[in-house]
């Protein structure tokens, strides 16, 4: 099987370049400099109208602001409209992650919550949100972000059993802390794949490019890669 390449992408500037040189699909997102916010609805509309004829996914981030994964009740309520906004354009998926806890005494999954966008992912668009003309009333994927790489690793997998029951697509993960060579979180990530084994997918990122990703994919047998240079762009 060929393998996918998801391309990381805050607007649509190098979007038609990532696909020719080979993406299959865009997580779209703003603001990559604190890793990634809700991309507008202009720049969602214009990321399907090009990448939906072309057979090319569209993930969106849900994701109020940079900073840690723990949300208020109004950033919650923006979370809300902005999942309700990406599924009326027509996007393919979309990637969240929400947590509790604090940083001092650890972060758990957000159990409540996670549910609860994953029920308005899945939900029948018209119990979510008026469709745009042209907008898939089918359910889209979802993605748990790097918001996984804050929990301990016992807490990673009860995270994978709640979003596995969930129904949850995919996990990102750079299978360690931000900043750690790829190859270094090899073996955690193997074990990540082992304990997930097949309920979802476990979706390496961070520090793989066009020139790894191959060697990455081998490494821990995957059919999925990740990455803002994970096609060569020039």
């Amino acid at each position: 099987m060929e393998l996918l390449k998801e391309f990381c992408s805050e607007n649509m500037e190098r979007v038609p370049a990532a696909i020719e040189a080979g993406a299959k699909r865009i997580e779209l997102c703003d603001n990559l400099s604190v890793g990634g916010t809700s991309p507008s609805f202009g720049v969602i509309q214009g990321a399907v109208a090009y990448c939906a004829p072309r057979e090319v996914a569209v993930m969106a981030m849900i994701r109020p602001r940079g900073g840690n994964f723990v949300y208020t009740d109004a950033e919650k309520d923006m979370m809300r409209e902005d999942l309700r906004m990406a599924r009326a354009l027509g996007v393919t998926g979309v990637v969240f992650g929400c947590l509790t806890g604090c940083a001092e005494q650890g972060y758990r999954i957000d159990e409540e919550f996670t549910a609860e966008l994953v029920g308005l992912a899945k939900a029948p668009l018209d119990k979510c949100s008026v469709p745009l003309a042209g907008a898939s009333t089918a359910p889209v994927a979802v993605t748990f972000h790097m918001a996984f790489d804050e929990l301990e690793d016992a807490e990673q997998e009860h995270a994978i059993d709640v979003l596995a029951n969930l129904g949850v697509e995919r996990i990102l993960t750079h299978g360690g802390r931000a900043g750690t060579p790829i190859a270094a979180n090899f073996d955690r990530l193997r074990g990540l794949i082992a304990y997930a084994a097949g309920r979802l997918t476990i979706l390496p990122g961070a520090g793989i490019t066009y020139e790894n990703v191959e060697e990455v994919a081998r490494a821990l047998d995957v059919r999925e890669c990740h990455g803002t240079k994970i096609v060569r762009l020039d």
